[in-house]
């Protein structure tokens, strides 16, 4: 539809719009609609398993339900995360499985199949109108601006004390539980999303957008939005989710790979951080993550930084250990919320200037 030229430039068009406005405030954004489109496949894919389970509850002399909720959390990998379990669900696992592999293929496979025929209809009207709607649709997928914007609002009440605010903000972008957080977790909280959503909401939507545009970076964000609702390992999830956590798991894995590269270039150029050790902590840290991705990000921002990121993390009932990552050469502060963020934009600051370059090395040669 559009040529590597063209898709260059509505590449770096996008992050500087995604840059400056952000993502829009409105009920028709994307992600909105993928979020109420997973919702209600998961009711239609799961509706003789609610079946079973009033029937079994009925032939009981008491029991009591529970409640349950799909609804977008923040972004902690390893998805030990909500324990909306039901105690008898009447469904094999081998059932669960092929009922959520056909709720990931038919979200993925509608988003992409709506975007590409919104792109190809704006092209048909008008070639600009194309590059504009191809443009605003792909920043819809990134946000670098909302992920700069979410650690500030973590930040700010930090520095005036107010605990239980910083412990609210930070509520929002993670998926442990945050109420009861010293100002060292809360920050912890703060570094290790930012650092991994450079992955999931920068680099691999810019990834998929080169190689397909809007509707294939569509694609991408549908199938991170499943992970985020149903990519769980809890008992309602474990097998209905599995597709979906699988599925975010192989698209990530260039990308990762790519951004921690990417990280470790973008701390050379930033004063007190050192691009050799964030190499080396993720050679050394990224593989004890129980993600296959996330910890290269978060390995080389740790580095980077001379921090130690990792440690004790509650969802619920569950707890959750993970590796340190990163060597503790200074102590974590909220002061390295920003140097994070920092990381995140200097990041897209090298996408931009590798566009760009790859735009003119294709144009004079």
């Amino acid at each position: 539809m559009f040529s590597l030229q063209e898709t260059l430039l509505m590449l770096a068009a996008a992050i500087m719009l995604d840059r400056w406005i952000g993502d829009p405030k409105w009920p028709t954004h994307p992600v909105i609609w993928m979020g109420r489109l997973i919702h209600w496949l998961e009711k239609a894919l799961r509706r003789d398993e609610h079946q079973a389970i009033s029937v079994s509850k009925r032939s009981e002399s008491a029991g009591d339900g529970e409640s349950r909720d799909t609804g977008l959390r923040g972004n902690d990998s390893g998805k030990e995360g909500r324990r909306n379990t039901v105690s008898q669900n009447g469904l094999s696992s081998s059932s669960l499985r092929l009922r959520g592999a056909v709720l990931a293929i038919l979200t993925v496979g509608s988003a992409a199949a709506i975007l590409y025929g919104i792109v190809w209809g704006a092209v048909m009207i008008h070639p600009w109108l194309g590059y504009a709607v191809n443009t605003w649709f792909i920043a819809t997928t990134i946000a670098i601006k909302g992920l700069k914007d979410a650690a500030i609002l973590v930040y700010k009440p930090l520095t005036e004390g107010h605990l239980q605010d910083a412990r609210t903000y930070v509520g929002y972008i993670v998926g442990r539980d945050t109420a009861s957080l010293e100002e060292s977790e809360i920050t912890r909280a703060a570094v290790e999303t930012v650092a991994e959503n450079t992955v999931d909401a920068v680099v691999s939507p810019l990834f998929f957008a080169l190689l397909g545009g809007a509707p294939l970076a569509m694609a991408y964000r549908a199938a991170n939005t499943l992970d985020s609702m149903v990519g769980y390992k809890n008992e309602r999830y474990l097998h209905f989710g599995w597709f979906s956590a699988r599925l975010d798991d192989v698209l990530n894995w260039i990308p990762a790979r790519l951004t921690g590269l990417l990280l470790v270039v973008s701390s050379l150029s930033i004063r007190g951080m050192s691009a050799k050790r964030a190499w080396l902590s993720i050679l050394h840290f990224a593989r004890l993550h129980p993600s296959p991705n996330s910890g290269i990000p978060e390995a080389a921002a740790a580095g980077a930084m001379g921090v130690r990121l990792g440690g004790v993390n509650r969802y619920g009932d569950t707890v959750s250990e993970r590796a340190g990552m990163g060597w503790p050469l200074q102590s974590l502060n909220r002061e390295h919320i920003i140097a994070t963020v920092r990381l995140l934009l200097r990041t897209s600051d090298f996408i931009v200037g590798g566009v760009v370059c790859a735009w003119i090395a294709i144009i004079i040669g």
